[in-house]
C-alpha cells in the first residue's frame, strides 16, 4: 500500500459515484495528513492542476479547506473539524475505555491505544500515554497501514476471509522495515493466526524499536468494533514481554466489552 489515500477515482466509476464530489473529497482525505501546495495535490491524485485547482477553490469557499499565501500551501479548514464532530460512532467506546486504558498505561508503564478499522489502514480513536519519558508518540486520528502492525492486523481478523481478500486485492503492502509482511498471503496467514489465538503483535514491523500486542474488542453481536494494544519500546520488551502484557489487556477488553453488552 502506498502511502498517498487514493487515486482520484478510488471507487472506480460506479452508478453512484459523483466524479467532482468524489474528488473533492479524496483531496480532504490527503489534507487531512497536511499541508500541501496545489502541484503536490495534482501530481498525487494524477489529476489535471485546472481541476485541482477548481475543486481546491470549492472547498477553500465552503470553508472546508484553507489556503496560506506566504507558503502557497492548502490545509484543512475550519469546517472540516466542525463536520467531523458530528461524527459519534465511536464516542461511547472511546467513553467507556479511556479510564480503563489509563490504568493500563499505568500498570504496564506502556502506551495504549485503541484504534477503528477504515478500509485497510487502522485509525486511532483513543490513546493513554505511557508515564515513562522514553515512549511511543501517536496522535488521535492517525492513520496506519493495517498490514504493518499489530492494531491492524487485530481489526482485520474480526473481517470474514472473504472481505479480507476483496479490500487487499490488488494492494500493494508497503514495507516500511525489514519485518515488515509484504505479501498477500502471509498477511492472512497472520491474520489467521490472531483469530484463532485472540491476539496479534507486531514485531517492529512499522518502526523499528517499537513492538505491540493489540486484541480485538468485540460488540454485544460478537462483531470487532474496534482493537487496543500495548506498545512499547523494544529495549523494554523482554523474552516474555508479551504474555505478561496479554494478560493485563486482556481483562481490561473483557472489561470494555462488557460494558458495551449492557
Amino acid at each position: 500500500m502506498k502511502s498517498e489515500p487514493a487515486t482520484a477515482d478510488p471507487a472506480g466509476s460506479g452508478p453512484n459515484v459523483v466524479k467532482s464530489a468524489d474528488r473533492a473529497l479524496v483531496i480532504l482525505e490527503l489534507l487531512s495528513r497536511g499541508r500541501h501546495r496545489l502541484s503536490d495535490i495534482a501530481e498525487t491524485l494524477r489529476l489535471p492542476l485546472s481541476s485541482v485547482h477548481g475543486l481546491l477553490g470549492t472547498l477553500v469557499h465552503r470553508g472546508f479547506a484553507e489556503f496560506d499565501p506566504t507558503t502557497r500551501t492548502y490545509g484543512l479548514g475550519l469546517k472540516a473539524w466542525t463536520v467531523g464532530q458530528g461524527y459519534t460512532g465511536h464516542r461511547d467506546i472511546v467513553g467507556l475505555a479511556l479510564p480503563l486504558m489509563d490504568r493500563l498505561a499505568q500498570e504496564t508503564g506502556e502506551t495504549v491505544q485503541l484504534s477503528r478499522l477504515d478500509g485497510i489502514e487502522n485509525v486511532y480513536i483513543a490513546i493513554a500515554e505511557s508515564p515513562q519519558p522514553m515512549k511511543l508518540v501517536s496522535a488521535v486520528g492517525m492513520r496506519l497501514p493495517a498490514h504493518a502492525d499489530g492494531l491492524g492486523k487485530a481489526l482485520l481478523s474480526g473481517l470474514p476471509q472473504e472481505e479480507l481478500m476483496r479490500r487487499y486485492q490488488g494492494v500493494e503492502l508497503e514495507r516500511f522495515t525489514e519485518n515488515t509482511v509484504c505479501e498477500l498471503p502471509e498477511l492472512l496467514a497472520e491474520v489467521q493466526e490472531a483469530r484463532t489465538r485472540g491476539y496479534a503483535v507486531d514485531d517492529e514491523e512499522y518502526i523499528i524499536g517499537c513492538r505491540c500486542v493489540a486484541m480485538p474488542v468485540r460488540d454485544h453481536s460478537g462483531a470487532v468494533v474496534a482493537a487496543l494494544s500495548v506498545s512499547a519500546p523494544t529495549p523494554r520488551c523482554g523474552p516474555n514481554w508479551t504474555e505478561q502484557t496479554r494478560e493485563p489487556l486482556s481483562k481490561v477488553v473483557a472489561t470494555i466489552e462488557q460494558q458495551l453488552r449492557r
